[in-house]
């Protein structure tokens, strides 16, 4: 009889255990889910462009986009890759010749 109780104590605790593991699974995706989806709105402001150079951006494949219930949402990533993509250095000999 000991012996059961003594088992059923030791799965309590490891069921306790894996219930804090998945709690902190959870957060973790939902936090990461927060902070990897913008709105369209903040895009605008963030890229100073106007809702209609959005819907061009998206027209022509330029930015991918998610759209639920008619609002569009945008992985801050591909916000990044995308200005990556398009970064351009100043050529250091356009200002040494001054």
């Amino acid at each position: 009889m000991i012996e059961v109780i003594q088992a059923l104590l030791k799965l309590s605790g490891e069921l306790k255990e894996i219930k804090v593991y998945l709690q902190q699974i959870n957060k973790t995706r939902l936090e990461k889910f927060n902070e990897s989806w913008i709105d369209a709105q903040e895009v605008m402001h963030a890229l100073n462009i106007s809702k209609r150079t959005l819907q061009t951006l998206r027209d022509n494949g330029t930015i991918p986009y998610s759209r639920l219930n008619g609002k569009f949402y945008y992985k801050l990533s591909d916000i990044e890759s995308l200005l990556e993509h398009n970064y351009s250095k100043l050529k250091s000999d356009r200002y040494d010749s001054k």
